[in-house]
């Protein structure tokens, strides 16, 4: 019987990594990406670290060979990679006997309910981890090691998921600040426009002109606008709206997010479901309910997951065409509004030119802050931090 490795991703990438590089080159590109990410040298490599170092060795090939090549190499071993991760769990180190994660103080449910379920389930990975400890000491248990090192490895995405979750709240509370501000510098910008169109009607009607329901109309908004600008300047830093634009650029085809799938909390768990089924089932094997119906359970998870992950990608990419049309126009009326200002354009022209680009600049900046959230859900999916 073929002794299992007690490091099979590290192993998985030298092999991998020594077809294109040499085993010399290779061992130094392993090496290299542990020293600058500062871990230890014993560290055992899961499939996210796998991604890191392949990135490294992407930069260094479309240097050496150029992107046609790199590009190709890359895409093949993340797939070859997703794959590999479906069959072969991160081989896990139980923990020391002691109490559970040690819990806050109680509180008032609702309080900071939020947290109880990271609390949770950072809980349930140590107690896979010590559970998977107790197994590799008992010779009776000893078959169940696999489904264990599964069961630690759906606990540990478990807590990932609810860590990306509390990522993602405090990033979508800085995004819903800024918004909030570029809205208001919305209103600013249309309050001096009505402004001035009122100016500009009020002499048109002492001049004669018949303009009595554009006046009333102007004055209504005028009056709106000054209302919702008493209510909400005090609450927002109107500098915020002043912040630049985030433009991410980021290639969304690329193969390794294809990693979000085998490594999806969901998928994870089914896959321990099918080894403990087919522990349980002994001798009946696959023949066994069980088994079928775990195998049914895991292709399940792994469409659910597939459909999630297309459905986040595909959003992002609608995000960021939307983003860069936009960001084109904001640039078009900020040369427009220095040419107006330079040429001694008139004040109700330059309003005008003003308000559309806040307008278009709001605009942009809900793209880039859901890209952005986008993005940053994606990495948190394949990335090793």
């Amino acid at each position: 019987m073929t002794p299992v490795s007690a490091d099979p991703y590290r192993d998985w990438l030298r092999q991998r990594l020594s077809a294109e590089l040499g085993v010399r080159e290779a061992d130094l590109a392993v090496q290299g990406a542990v020293q600058r990410r500062g871990w230890t040298a014993v560290r055992t490599l899961g499939p996210r670290d796998v991604i890191a170092v392949l990135q490294d060795v992407y930069s260094q090939m479309r240097e050496n060979f150029g992107d046609a090549r790199a590009d190709k190499w890359l895409e093949g071993t993340t797939l070859d990679l997703a794959k590999f991760a479906e069959s072969v769990p991160v081989p896990a180190q139980p923990t020391a006997p002691g109490p559970i994660a040690p819990a806050p103080s109680p509180v008032k449910w609702g309080r900071r309910a939020h947290d109880l379920p990271l609390l949770l389930a950072r809980s349930h990975a140590e107690i896979a981890s010590r559970s998977l400890g107790a197994i590799r000491t008992n010779p009776d248990l000893l078959s169940l090691e696999r489904a264990a090192e599964w069961d630690v490895q759906a606990t540990q995405a478990e807590v990932r998921r609810w860590e990306t979750e509390e990522m993602l709240s405090k990033l979508r509370a800085d995004h819903a600040r800024i918004e909030v501000a570029d809205q208001v510098a919305a209103a600013v910008a249309q309050g001096e426009l009505l402004r001035l169109t009122v100016q500009e009607l009020e002499e048109a009607s002492r001049s004669g002109q018949v303009v009595s329901p554009q006046l009333a109309h102007s004055r209504l908004m005028v009056t709106q606008t000054r209302a919702f600008l008493e209510a909400f300047t005090p609450l927002i830093d109107l500098e915020d709206a002043d912040t630049p634009l985030t433009m991410l650029e980021l290639d969304l085809s690329n193969a390794r997010f294809s990693l979000g799938v085998p490594l999806h909390p969901n998928v994870l768990r089914a896959r321990h479901a099918l080894n403990y089924a087919q522990w349980q089932a002994g001798e009946a094997g696959e023949a066994s309910p069980q088994v079928m119906q775990a195998h049914h359970n895991l292709h399940l998870a792994q469409a659910e997951a597939q459909a999630q992950l297309d459905a986040t990608l595909n959003a992002a990419r609608t995000h960021q065409a939307t983003l860069r049309q936009l960001a084109a126009q904001v640039e078009t009326l900020e040369r427009r509004a220095l040419q107006l200002t330079q040429v001694g354009g008139d004040p109700l022209s330059l309003a005008r030119v003003r308000l559309e680009w806040r307008q278009v600049r709001t605009a942009a900046r809900v793209q880039a802050h859901r890209l952005e959230e986008a993005v940053r859900l994606l990495e948190a999916l394949v990335s090793e931090n």
